[in-house]
């Protein structure tokens, strides 16, 4: 019941255009390329059986509904940068606008994972 009503409120909320997108453009703004490279990363993590396949593919489209793509490419990149260590990437740890990012990242890939898993 929990997870029907969380469908439908992502549903509803992709529904409504961000930025000027349509619902149609929001989802196909992720390059195939990206969303592959999602899907291969999910499977390595999650394993390589068919099921699998189909809850990785589910997983970047929801998130694909949920955060534009430039926002996606801005958290990935905060996110290698973090990776770093040293002073110089140290502001990519701390800084607000960096865990915001992220945060929105986060939060798009636990409701995806909550639907399609």
């Amino acid at each position: 019941m929990m997870r029907e009503a969380l469908s439908a409120l992502i549903i509803v909320a992709a529904a409504v255009p961000a930025g000027g997108q349509s619902m149609s453009e929001r989802l196909n703004d992720y390059p195939t390329e990206a969303r592959a490279d999602y899907v291969f990363g999910c499977m390595a993590v999650n394993g390589q059986s068919r099921a699998v396949l189909g809850k990785c593919a589910c997983s970047i489209d929801l998130i694909a509904s949920i955060l534009p793509y430039e926002k996606y490419v801005q958290a990935e990149t905060v996110l290698s940068l973090q990776q770093v260590g040293g002073e110089q990437t140290a502001m990519f740890k701390s800084a607000a606008m960096p865990r915001t990012m992220v945060a929105d990242l986060r939060r798009a890939q636990a409701e995806a994972e909550m639907l399609c898993f």
